[in-house]
């Protein structure tokens, strides 16, 4: 099916799952700074984020971090270590759960290529800690990446 936008379809499995997914994300450091994507589309659709997404069946936890890398902004990165694991659970206003996801946060390096907005980001940028409190993104985000900028 054509869906230019690439936007989630009506039927998709990650609105109101029978099970939570995993997905896995990376804190991408080059020079001090962290790169940001802003989402294109739910959970969280235009709030700053970390690149990152769903792991796909036979694909390691660090494989999935690079491909999902690649796929929203066009660079390639090394995976140096885990970070942090944790939920994004959000309910809809009768409190049926209307995403689950399970997060595997990783720490990686940039390593080549010209960043691009592609995928589910609609643009990029790259931050220090400094500029961390005044992005809207998500409390459990802005502390993960505060943690790690402070080590």
């Amino acid at each position: 099916m054509n869906n230019p936008k690439n936007e989630p379809a009506e039927n998709d499995d990650r609105l109101y799952p029978e099970h939570p997914i995993v997905a896995a994300s990376a804190v991408i450091i080059r020079e001090g700074k962290i790169l940001l994507i802003k989402r294109g589309h739910e959970p969280n659709k235009g709030r700053w984020s970390i690149p990152g997404g769903r792991i796909e069946l036979g694909e390691t936890v660090y494989e999935a971090a690079q491909r999902e890398v690649f796929e929203e902004c066009n660079i390639k990165v090394e995976i140096l270590r885990f970070l942090f694991a944790g939920d994004n659970i959000i309910r809809d206003d009768a409190g049926k759960v209307k995403y689950h996801y399970v997060l595997i946060d990783l720490l990686a390096e940039y390593k080549s290529g010209e960043i691009v907005a592609q995928s589910d980001a609609t643009e990029y940028r790259w931050v220090t800690p400094e500029e961390l409190p005044g992005l809207d993104m998500t409390p459990q985000l802005r502390t993960l990446l505060m943690q790690t900028m402070s080590h």
